[in-house]
């Protein structure tokens, strides 16, 4: 079949291999996407009267088509379409005629391939939203469970001072939901439609890109149409960045599982259908999907990395490098919400041993409780620390539990407020929702059925 730039002339093989990369496999995941912005395309050509109604029908069915082809893995891209946008093409002038010829007037590979992209990562975004929430909810539900739960607190990984269970979790917790704050700019930023930009530079028909923006449940058009292109790869940078701070999170808390289930602490154990074994040792239990998910963290932000030099000092307007970019963009999208996945299940399924987390609270970690004992007596603080300092031996243990208790500033083991981040959480579901729902609606209206743009 025809590439869409197709000319008087054949490319090299050994160009068209180089220039095609593995553009043909990734667009897989793009294919309703790219249906779904190419139906809202022909409806707004039809309402210019680019397209007939009979024309508009016949090429919607013909999308409709193709989107139940690619559920049941049917419709095929070859290295000779390039990607899925030709193979769409393609398709739609072989069962359409003239029709499918006209589908892409007045636009560009250019904003198509971002439509796509865009509609992409709003799916994806929902997905890991949600996945997300999840793993806070449960963090938070461990918190509850053990939130007078002795646990040492370290510093420089030596004995610090009396610290909890609940305190620990709750610390993920919060950090995450942190997070959100940056998660809804970041999706409103994406949620802008690229169509009707073409190349960089407009086109001289009167398209109504308010129209095929709304039709697709964007909040809105991306206005300058040089912009448009010039953000190719930059939202996917900030999006993968985002995602990047998650993996730095989701890295400690790898770390801190593995560190205190070694049987030299034994504060928490794993069980068995969470570890794989060694293939020369018999007795061994190991945290591979932690110890995974650690090192991925450095993939994800190598990812971002890897996008963000592409766009580095490319001139305006668009370039074929940003083909570079689609590949570490999905890379790092799946390994974030595999992470995010594997902990849910870690912290769920994950035993704890109270016994051992108490054992570890030596007398040494009650030090600063004591010398803040003779502070309330009116000896100065600097001289209570040497006092104690100077005899650490001497140090009486205290009941754990009651120490913890003790701790009522804001914030602190005895008083974790808890619901302040079950609160921002459930809040964070209610507007994530309305922004899925508003989304589903547009594009259900306009294609007749629920597309799932990211299943994943």
């Amino acid at each position: 079949m025809a590439k869409l730039w197709q000319k008087n002339y054949t490319l090299n093989s050994l160009i068209e291999e180089f220039t095609v990369g593995r553009d043909y496999i990734l667009d897989q995941r793009l294919v309703p996407a790219d249906c779904a912005a190419s139906m809202a395309h022909g409806e707004m050509l039809r309402s210019i009267g680019l397209l007939n109604d009979a024309e508009y029908e016949e090429l919607k069915e013909g999308l409709l088509e193709i989107i139940t082809r690619h559920k049941k893995n049917e419709f095929s891209i070859t290295p000779a379409d390039e990607d899925c946008h030709t193979a769409i093409e393609n398709y739609l002038t072989e069962k359409c005629g003239d029709a499918g010829k006209k589908i892409h007037v007045g636009r560009s590979r250019n904003d198509q391939v971002l439509a796509a992209l865009r509609l992409y990562t709003r799916g994806y975004l929902q997905v890991l939203g949600n996945e997300l929430i999840l793993l806070i909810e449960t963090l938070v539900r461990f918190s509850r469970e053990h939130e007078f739960v002795p646990m040492p607190g370290r510093t420089h990984m030596q004995l610090a001072m009396p610290s909890s269970l609940g305190l620990w979790a709750g610390a993920y917790a919060e950090e995450l939901a942190d997070l959100f704050e940056i998660f809804f700019p970041l999706y409103e930023l994406n949620n802008q439609c690229p169509l009707g930009s073409a190349a960089s530079y407009g086109v001289p028909l009167p398209l109504d890109r308010e129209r095929t923006a709304e039709s697709l449940g964007f909040d809105k058009i991306q206005n300058n149409v040089l912009y448009v292109n010039n953000s190719r790869g930059k939202i996917e940078g900030m999006v993968l960045d985002f995602l990047d701070q998650i993996g730095l999170t989701l890295s400690k808390l790898a770390q801190d599982c593995i560190l205190f289930s070694l049987p030299e602490f034994g504060y928490f154990s794993l069980p068995g259908e969470l570890c794989s074994g060694s293939s020369i040792m018999p007795q061994k239990k190991n945290p591979d999907a932690l110890e995974l998910a650690r090192a991925r963290s450095a993939s994800l932000s190598a990812c971002s990395l890897q996008v963000k030099s592409v766009l580095r000092s490319l001139p305006s307007g668009y370039n074929r490098d940003f083909q570079e970019t689609k590949e570490p963009f999905f890379r790092g999208m799946d390994i974030c919400l595999g992470m995010v996945r594997v902990f849910i299940i870690t912290i769920e399924k994950m035993q704890v041993h109270e016994d051992r987390l108490v054992s570890g609270f030596l007398p040494e970690i009650f030090a600063t409780d004591q010398a803040l004992d003779l502070v309330k007596k009116g000896v100065p603080f600097r001289d209570a620390y040497r006092k104690v300092g100077m005899a650490v031996d001497q140090v009486q243990p205290q009941d754990p539990v009651e120490v913890l208790k003790k701790r009522t500033s804001t914030g602190s083991p005895g008083n974790l407020r808890l619901n302040g981040i079950a609160d921002r959480t459930a809040g964070f579901q209610d507007i994530l929702n309305a922004k899925r729902d508003a989304a589903e609606k547009a594009v259900t209206g306009l294609t007749g059925i629920q597309i799932d743009f990211c299943s994943r």
